[in-house]
């Protein structure tokens, strides 16, 4: 996929650390939502796993019951992920104006970010950079909603309904090189009840991408 000039522009080009900068302490998807990505949560992270919850917040989901190593957090505000119960450790930085982990190569056994993607105006490098520092065999889990800050979300994603956001997450990973071939699964919830949309689109580290490292 080729991105159409100003693909990544936002409606708000300021500093995104003056947007971030008062805590936003909800959750971005209703319980429903919420409750299905935990099950995938529980059935992608492998037990003991060493995880990067990037982009991250006040709450990581990731199931009590499913027991991890450390879970690292990267997102814009202090005091939202010092009130994440779930971070071991974590860090403020903005990686829309330096697309560059903080982090040592071949650390994580996954990486994920939550209904996030959609404010990445780098995307590119930034998967580059979650492969460089998953393991050999990681994954990379992108999980996304209709659900934004509109302002600070970027054209091409505004443009796309949810189908075709998957597709664009997928020509991330094939844009970005070292990836296995993506998978895409609709989580959203079924039955009659009223839910917010929730999809996943996953890959794994190839091996041919460690030489990179």
């Amino acid at each position: 996929m080729e991105y159409p000039e100003s693909s990544f522009y936002r409606e708000d080009e300021s500093d995104d650390s003056l947007f971030y900068l008062e805590p936003r302490l909800l959750v971005h998807i209703d319980e429903p939502a919420i409750n299905e990505l935990g099950k995938y949560l529980y059935d992608q992270l492998p037990a003991g796993a060493t995880i990067l919850d990037l982009m991250s917040s006040w709450r990581s989901h990731i199931p009590e019951n499913l027991v991890t190593g450390e879970v690292y957090g990267l997102g814009m505000n202090s005091e939202e992920m010092s009130d994440n119960p779930q971070l071991d450790q974590w860090v403020v930085k903005d990686i829309n104006k330096e697309p560059y982990l903080p982090y040592e190569g071949n650390l994580f056994d996954a990486v994920m970010v939550v209904v996030s993607v959609q404010y990445m105006t780098d995307p590119i490098e930034i998967f580059k950079e979650v492969n460089r520092v998953l393991k050999e065999n990681g994954k990379f889990h992108v999980v996304y909603s209709n659900r934004m800050f509109p302002t600070k979300a970027t054209k091409i994603w505004k443009l796309l309904d949810d189908i075709e956001r998957a597709s664009l997450i997928g020509s991330y990973f094939a844009n970005s090189g070292g990836w296995g071939v993506p998978n895409a699964v609709n989580l959203s919830p079924n039955g009659n009840i009223f839910s917010d949309p929730l999809f996943a689109v996953s890959a794994q580290k190839n091996e041919q991408s460690k030489a990179s490292v």
